[in-house]
């Protein structure tokens, strides 16, 4: 399909395939996860062109600081473009949050393997989110820090699209993490308590590694070390057995 040119969705590929999108996101959490496993790069349109400037220059100076004027010249495309593609911030970052950053994938897993038990799932969403944020090499970084650190500076609009996914992955979670819970697959506490005690250290690890790898010297591959880290989670959320005396 893509040999014929185009841009195919992952509907077309589900079709030409003979399968459901279900089963097409079981193998391969998006899109871009298909072309890195042909090694072929993404096609950008006007859409990602702008997109694909716009999370570099987050990375940089951050959400708040980010100009959709500067933007524009950076993605070389007139006012006019940008804003009707993009009519503003909130528009610009649920564009993001789609494209680049870890929630989309991760809601995506969560609905296609709601039914895996912990020990398969917690560790693929654990990877499902570093995929995403150094995806072919590149780093996110900056958009991660804006989502969680910069929600409460931000523009009514935009603090709402933040705030939108946020709460989407983390109810997807919740209730997946409340499911095992009652079915006795892990130990009974307060399930944000739990994701807390999950994300937290994935994430402080997402957003360090560069420095650990430059200051510290990590030479732990990033896949193998969130995977670590929610097999570590696994063990002490593990329910513990009654012994009789």
């Amino acid at each position: 399909m893509l040999a014929r040119g185009g841009k195919p969705t992952v509907a077309d590929f589900a079709t030409a395939a003979g399968i459901s999108r279900a089963s097409f996101y079981r193998h391969f959490p998006s899109r871009d996860a298909l072309l890195d496993a042909l090694e072929v790069a993404p096609e950008l349109d006007s859409r990602d062109r702008i997109l694909a400037a716009a999370v570099e220059m987050v990375g940089v100076q951050g959400l708040t600081g980010l100009s959709m004027d500067d933007l524009a010249d950076r993605a070389s495309f007139s006012r006019a473009t940008l804003y009707r593609l993009f009519p503003g911030k909130g528009a610009l970052l649920t564009g993001l949050i789609e494209s680049y950053s870890p929630l989309e994938p991760v809601s995506r897993l969560l609905v296609a393997r709601t039914g895996a038990p912990p020990g398969e799932l917690m560790p693929e969403v654990a990877r499902t989110a570093y995929r995403a944020v150094y995806a072919r090499g590149e780093n996110r970084v900056g958009l991660i820090r804006a989502l969680f650190f910069e929600v409460s500076g931000m523009a009514p609009e935009t603090e709402e699209a933040a705030r939108e996914a946020i709460t989407r992955v983390v109810g997807l979670l919740v209730v997946y993490v409340m499911t095992q819970m009652s079915a006795g697959r892990l130990r009974t506490m307060h399930p944000l308590l739990a994701l807390q005690s999950f994300i937290g250290p994935i994430l402080f690890h997402i957003l360090t590694r560069p420095l650990a790898e430059r200051v510290l010297g990590l030479d732990v591959d990033g896949e193998t070390a969130v995977t670590q880290l929610a097999e570590a989670w696994l063990r002490a959320m593990a329910v513990k057995e009654e012994v009789d005396e």
